[in-house]
């Protein structure tokens, strides 16, 4: 495994956890939880200012926050875009 290759599972990985993360932190928003909580407030505190670009960009329609559906998509094409990399540096013998 040469270091391209290292690079691109590395930031793979990075997102797909992140995606957890994030998926974590919409769903507590859904329930009265105590932020206070060192757990809690660790996920609000990595996932808030990614959340807060989408937020800025897409305004609530009816009182519902549509961007975490935003930053999902944007997440999940770069995924995307790593995984076709990966697989075209595999390929190519790099």
């Amino acid at each position: 495994m040469d270091l391209l290759d290292l690079l691109i599972t590395a930031t793979s990985s990075f997102i797909k956890i992140y995606m957890i993360l994030l998926g974590g932190r919409i769903l507590l928003s859904w329930f009265p939880v105590d932020w206070s909580n060192p757990v809690l407030s660790a996920v609000a505190q990595v996932t808030d200012p990614y959340l807060n670009i989408f937020r800025s960009v897409v305004p609530p329609l009816g009182g519902l926050d549509f961007s975490p559906i935003v930053a999902f998509f944007v997440l999940r094409i770069s995924l995307g875009f790593l995984e076709a990399a990966d697989g075209a540096v595999l390929s190519m013998g790099f």
